[in-house]
């Protein structure tokens, strides 16, 4: 990126435009797409619409403005932003529009094979700030519950359930209980290979480690199980770890769990306890899950984010990850205001 500007305007036919632009600068949209720097949006009352996931070009800039005045969504300001040095600039635009153009801004934004969100108050990742999320589908590949299954024989049976409650048919209590009784008897030997190499979810790793670099918090909470959210502590280096308890006698599962169950009020509890004991602010908070069981946790969190979510969560969140890393989370925490 230069670290001049030469007052441009965006063509389709002009070199790309990009080259121009000094990263976390602003620029001001004038007549015919011409940019002049300026400050950044102050005070805020609109949007920040966030572009990212694959290369950016002069071509690919006009073709999102050209979209956004297509939905009838005014932008008046833009900016180039590099999370960090590994990953490709991200293009966030300042609306002062404050209808909700959450889906408009994620359909355009597949339309140029981008990712796209829309937010009011994007959290930063320059201030101290709290992280909850989900572990099965989100921090890590898998559903444990329905891995057990599939090593037990009975995967059909408690898959079905599992279907019925992310989807939201089944209350998440109920669904417990049904899915873990199928697993009475199971032999721990037989899943320990599961606990001590869970799948993680690409980007995990280091997005938790950019995240506490920052003097950020992070913790799960999880309708899965302790058994095995607590081997992810050190791993994403966790300062918290909220799931589900299975009971074992003789070193079976009893098809039995202990205590409170973790489901969508407790995970939103959870959320605000953690809050407090850390002393963040309320628009410093994050919850990511891919389920209708965090819903209630993603609207009680500053920006709730879909990971490669179910479509009812991907439509109610505040922002979605539907495809690559989770280190994409960044360009959400990372808006040059």
């Amino acid at each position: 990126m230069s670290k001049s500007f030469a007052s441009i305007q965006l063509c389709a036919t002009a070199e790309p435009a990009l080259q121009y632009l000094t990263l976390a600068n602003w620029y001001q949209i004038e007549n015919d797409d011409q940019l002049t720097p300026c400050a950044s949006p102050a005070s805020q009352a609109g949007q920040y619409l966030c572009f990212f996931g694959a290369e950016l070009s002069g071509v690919t800039v006009l073709e999102i403005l050209n979209l956004c005045r297509e939905a009838d969504i005014e932008v008046t300001q833009l900016a180039l932003y590099q999370p960090t040095a590994d990953m490709t600039p991200g293009l966030v635009l300042s609306t002062q529009s404050t209808r909700d153009v959450r889906a408009p801004v994620r359909a355009l934004a597949a339309q140029c094979g981008l990712q796209g969100a829309a937010i009011s108050q994007p959290p930063s990742i320059r201030k101290p700030g709290l992280l909850v999320m989900d572990m099965d589908s989100t921090a890590i590949k898998i559903e444990c519950i329905d891995e057990i299954a599939r090593l037990a024989g009975v995967y059909d049976e408690v898959a079905a359930v599992t279907a019925q409650a992310m989807a939201g048919q089944l209350a998440f209590n109920d669904s417990l209980y049904q899915r873990v009784a199928k697993l009475a008897g199971v032999e721990l030997p037989l899943i320990q290979q599961l606990k001590d190499n869970p799948p993680l979810m690409e980007g995990i790793v280091q997005l938790c480690e950019v995240l506490k670099a920052h003097h950020w918090y992070l913790a799960i909470a999880s309708g899965g199980f302790t058994w095995f959210a607590d081997a992810l502590t050190a791993p994403l280096q966790l300062d918290a770890v909220f799931a589900n308890t299975l009971e074992i006698q003789d070193n079976k599962l009893t098809g039995k769990v202990l205590g409170e169950v973790v489901d969508g009020s407790k995970k939103a509890e959870v959320l605000k306890v953690l809050t407090e004991q850390y002393g963040i602010s309320a628009n410093q908070t994050v919850a990511m899950g891919d389920g209708a069981n965090d819903l209630i946790m993603m609207a009680a969190a500053g920006l709730g984010v879909a990971v490669h979510g179910k479509p009812k969560v991907v439509e109610q969140a505040d922002a979605a990850i539907t495809k690559g890393s989770l280190t994409q989370l960044l360009y959400l925490l990372n808006v040059p205001v």
